[in-house]
């Protein structure tokens, strides 16, 4: 399904809890690829992000302190409110296995801020 040319850019929220990572993240998504970008710093942040601002999809890291990312998946897909968001984990332990039955797929760590967007795109179905 691919976006109008005059609809407004997707909604991204970002969870991380490395300040340095969601802004080299949050520059790249949003001025390479023209998304809106919101953060969060862990994943207690995230839920409460995404059930705010119910963004068209969820870019979270994996090791996290308090709520990981894979406990914070299963929350916002436990909640009615949150659970049609896609998430797309971002991790430095890609061990090829399948993603987690809550997530729409693995972006590895260290990530290239020139192609982040578009992998996203790719793992979403999003139309470039």
């Amino acid at each position: 399904m691919s976006i109008p040319v005059d609809a407004e850019p997707r909604l991204v929220l970002l969870v991380d809890d490395d300040d340095d990572i969601r802004q080299v993240a949050a520059a790249a998504l949003e001025l390479v690829d023209g998304f809106r970008v919101i953060t969060a710093n862990g994943g207690r942040a995230g839920v409460s992000q995404a059930q705010l601002h119910h963004p068209d999809g969820i870019l979270m890291d994996v090791m996290m302190p308090g709520m990981d990312g894979l406990e914070t998946a299963e929350l916002l897909k436990g909640d009615p409110a949150t659970a049609d968001i896609p998430v797309i984990l971002l991790t430095a332990r890609v061990d090829g296995d399948e993603p987690e039955e809550n997530v729409a797929g693995v972006i590895a760590k260290p990530f290239d801020p020139m192609t982040l967007g578009a992998q996203m795109r790719r793992l979403l179905g999003w139309a470039s």
